[in-house]
């Protein structure tokens, strides 16, 4: 396996950084335009595996959609709420999304299709979604583990009506339903039976949903509700900078005291994971919002803190990769459910920061990591995107920093290692 080494920065840098549409936002609008009555524009969209995965599922469905990368711009051709392909092998590659989401597109059906996915996505559950499924018409046949991939899914159309559901494994099985609830007969009503995790992706869900025409109501996200209106065409839908994606270039501005400005991801943004800034604030960085953009400026200087990120926790490992430069320890809580993503990423962070000589404890929903001063070394991305560009971060501070596999970002990021230049000079306002 490749590795690169990422050069340390010295020099200051002023610079806007443009990063690819949200891969959450453009997954998200995808299905709404997928299941709509009319053809729908998606302007900005990511153009990333993730993405392909989703166009492709869906085109496996039966769906048109028409891709244009230089501009950025996805044409999407709705089915009027019913998938018209029997049949249909999907695969979702390494994409949690998109297995996530497409699952309750293909059971509104009345066919039968394959779902499965890369190997590493065969190991992550779905079984909460599977027994959703179940309990709503599909007969759902295992093609592998029980609650895995590979499975069969006999679509009988979904009944929808009032279901329970856990929310502490991921958001993604109630984002997945809640999308496909207005083609559903009776709508959908969800009362959860646990602490939701990542409550701003789902709000993130209705706000998209409601762009195309749903309509919906939840009580502190523990009841909610879906009519079954169905989903109208929208003519221009703009998706947002992913605002994960910028959680790197903030975060090198606060860390080698540079200033970086995003434009599209304001005080008006959809995305949670914009608030990882007020994390950085509160490390010592300076933080200006506005409507439309976030700008952060760095001092060189961090503090040690202690917080939560349940529910920014896809910018967990951007915090792990600067704690070593703070100038007291970081802990972070409230993650234990990211050891079910690409990769166990709470012990992925700690041993990748041990081998680089770095005081690091394991936590059972987070992590602690003590300052010091990293040693040369290879960092083992377990082919997670995250672990691949969060530890860029290191690389920009610490001397003979390599990362293994740098190829993996283009899951979710195929341009961040140019992108990353942009902070040596040759971007810039």
């Amino acid at each position: 396996m490749n590795s690169l080494e990422v050069e340390p920065l010295s020099q200051p840098f002023d610079v806007v950084v443009r990063p690819p549409g949200s891969k959450s936002i453009t997954n998200r609008a995808l299905i709404c335009a997928a299941l709509a009555r009319g053809t729908s524009t998606l302007e900005g969209a990511l153009f990333a595996e993730d993405t392909e995965a989703m166009v492709r599922c869906l085109g496996a469905l039966g769906v048109g959609i028409e891709a244009e990368e230089s501009a950025q711009r996805l044409t999407v051709h709705g089915t009027r709420g019913v998938p018209p392909v029997d049949g249909a092998v999907l695969d979702a590659a390494l994409s949690g999304t998109t297995s996530r989401f497409i699952a309750p597109v293909a059971a509104l059906g009345r066919s039968t299709v394959v779902l499965d996915g890369a190997g590493p996505l065969r190991l992550r559950p779905m079984g909460e979604m599977f027994d959703a499924l179940t309990a709503m018409g599909s007969v759902l046949v295992p093609l592998g583990d029980p609650g895995c991939l590979p499975v069969q899914i006999e679509a009988q159309g979904l009944a929808g009506g009032p279901i329970e559901l856990r929310g502490d494994v991921s958001s993604q099985f109630l984002s997945g339903l809640l999308l496909a609830a207005p083609e559903m007969e009776a709508g959908l009503q969800v009362e959860m039976v646990s602490d939701l995790v990542s409550k701003p992706y789902v709000e993130m869900t209705l706000k998209v949903m409601q762009a195309f025409g749903a309509q919906s109501t939840h009580e502190n996200f523990r009841t909610l509700s879906v009519e079954p209106t169905g989903y109208r065409a929208v003519k221009k839908f703009v998706v947002e900078p992913d605002a994960s994606a910028a959680s790197y270039f903030f975060a090198a501005a606060a860390l080698l005291g540079g200033s970086v400005t995003i434009h599209g991801l304001g005080t008006d943004s959809l995305q949670g994971d914009l608030s990882f800034v007020d994390v950085l604030e509160r490390m010592g960085a300076q933080v200006t919002r506005t409507a439309t953009s976030t700008q952060v400026v760095g001092t060189g200087n961090l503090h040690g803190i202690e917080v939560d990120m349940a529910e920014i926790s896809d910018t967990a490992q951007t915090l792990a990769a600067i704690a070593p430069f703070a100038d007291s320890p970081t802990r972070v809580t409230g993650i234990g459910f990211i050891r079910a993503k690409e990769t166990d990423r709470i012990a992925a962070v700690v041993t990748e920061l041990k081998r680089l000589g770095i005081s690091a404890v394991e936590e059972p929903d987070g992590f602690l990591i003590h300052p010091g001063v990293p040693n040369p070394g290879v960092v083992q991305t377990y082919r997670d995107h995250r672990m691949a560009m969060s530890f860029a971060l290191v690389g920009l501070r610490s001397a003979g920093i390599q990362i293994a596999d740098p190829a993996c970002v283009a899951k979710t990021y195929p341009n961040f290692w140019n992108d990353l230049e942009t902070l040596r000079g040759s971007g810039g306002k």
